[in-house]
């Protein structure tokens, strides 16, 4: 539902990150660019309203004020939308694409 209403905004770059193992925030996270402002505005307010829709209420929300990156927490999903400049200096693509940290049977970390 999400993805589809990002395309049927017109977001730009959609991708989903799967957060198995990596965090115990959310199950995935979706990330979409938006140009200008009010662009990343318009797909927010539509997710909200989608999401409420669908019966999931209503997501946390932050950075509405100044729309160059806005988080939505749907529980499960976390959504990031970004203008393309702000998406590009923080690249949580690849952040969140690095190998989870591997444990050791006794519970330590190891870092690659």
């Amino acid at each position: 539902m999400i993805t589809a209403a990002l395309e049927q905004g017109q977001a730009e770059n959609v991708i989903i990150i799967d957060l198995a193992g990596k965090t115990t925030i959310a199950d995935y996270m979706v990330i979409a660019t938006g140009q200008p402002q009010r662009h990343v505005g318009a797909l927010a307010e539509n997710l909200i309203r989608k999401i409420k829709e669908a019966g999931f209420g209503t997501p946390g929300v932050e950075g509405r004020v100044q729309c160059d990156w806005v988080l939505l927490d749907a529980g499960d999903v976390i959504v990031q939308l970004f203008r393309p400049e702000i998406r590009s200096f923080y690249n949580l693509e690849k952040m969140w694409a690095a190998p989870p940290p591997k444990k050791t049977a006794q519970g330590a970390v190891l870092h690659a």
